[in-house]
């Protein structure tokens, strides 16, 4: 497990043989406070060498994104590889295969979750946040940690996404409709009014869920300014 100082970001490695698969990817970690990518790769040999390299230069990634299905190394060879080495960085994969063997063979050599490609950016960002509250909890549990305090930690791993872990009312699909539509239109933000119009529901409904997403750092919520009135917010995809 990687040491992380809580004082800077997540440095993040991602790794996909796919360009705009590995931009995507990029650009939903840039979304996450707290988080920063510092480099991508295309293969596993790249992959290998940038850890080296950052590890030789003092300034070592804390977090892999790994896909499984590389042109030269399978994800798991790239693992085994990196604790060959020495190398403790965390792993998460990212990956369309299902296999069973596959999960298992993850599990043996420390990938801590395993995120099935596709998936939506709500889904993605729950995955960093399970990932940094567990190396903040394992921080905090000091040189001998009891029963109690690593069961806690590890349960920082567990995912709270399905539908009945939101507050009462809210779906899990409307809340992902509304995250991508807001990603999509980056550039620009919306009020609870403008967004219902877009997609067809209630005002109320609306701003439930953009509030539910600002409440979770996933949306940036702002006054707008120059209207009349009860004042005005807007809501807006973080970049």
């Amino acid at each position: 497990m990687s040491t992380v100082d809580s004082e800077r970001p997540i440095k993040v490695l991602v790794v996909d043989d796919e360009p705009g698969t590995a931009a995507a990817h990029s650009a939903y970690v840039d979304r996450v406070p707290g988080f920063r990518v510092v480099a991508a790769a295309q293969n596993g040999q790249q992959a290998l060498q940038i850890l080296a390299d950052a590890q030789g230069s003092g300034e070592p990634i804390d977090l892999v994104l790994l896909d499984m299905t590389l042109p030269d190394l399978h994800g798991i060879d790239v693992a085994k590889r990196m604790r060959g080495r020495g190398l403790t960085t965390d792993i998460i994969a990212i990956t369309a295969v299902r296999d069973l063997g596959v999960v298992r063979s993850a599990v043996a050599t420390g990938i801590t979750q395993y995120l099935i490609k596709p998936f939506s950016f709500a889904v993605f960002a729950e995955k960093l946040e399970n990932h940094r509250r567990f190396i903040s909890s394992m921080q905090s549990t000091g040189p001998d940690p009891s029963q109690a305090a690593l069961d806690h930690a590890f349960s920082a791993l567990r995912s709270t996404s399905a539908s009945g872990a939101l507050p009462k009312g809210l779906i899990a699909q409307t809340l992902n409709a509304i995250d991508e539509f807001l990603t999509a239109n980056k550039e620009q933000a919306y009020s609870a009014t403008e967004l219902a119009a877009a997609l067809g529901m209630s005002r109320v409904t609306a701003r439930r869920y953009l509030e539910h997403l600002a409440e979770g750092q996933r949306a940036l919520k702002q006054p707008r300014h120059g209207t009349r009135g009860r004042p005005e917010y807007e809501y807006r995809a973080r970049t």
